[in-house]
């Protein structure tokens, strides 16, 4: 939100004077993220970003309209669906 600074967002707040939420959503987010199709999407982007020689030099692999992996800058990929939504690729 524009002119509100508080350091966490909306959901993190909730989560941490919540706890038993936060267990919940934890217990959620390791069953999701261990199942078979979230596994083997992370090992093909891991993939990428070794094919791609990625490294802590800010830049990310990004993906594009048309489904190619392309190096871009990290700040240009994780901002991009912050205002409104745009695509800039």
């Amino acid at each position: 939100m524009a002119g509100r600074s508080s350091g966490k967002s909306e959901s993190a707040r909730y989560y941490a004077s919540n706890p038993e939420a936060r267990r919940k959503k934890l217990e959620y987010d390791t069953k999701y993220h261990s199942t078979e199709e979230r596994v083997a999407y992370r090992m093909r982007l891991n993939k990428a970003n070794r094919r791609m020689g990625k490294r802590a030099d800010g830049m990310d692999v990004s993906h594009r309209r048309d489904g190619k992996l392309v190096l871009e800058r990290a700040s240009s990929n994780r901002a991009r669906n912050g205002e409104n939504g745009r695509r800039l690729l």
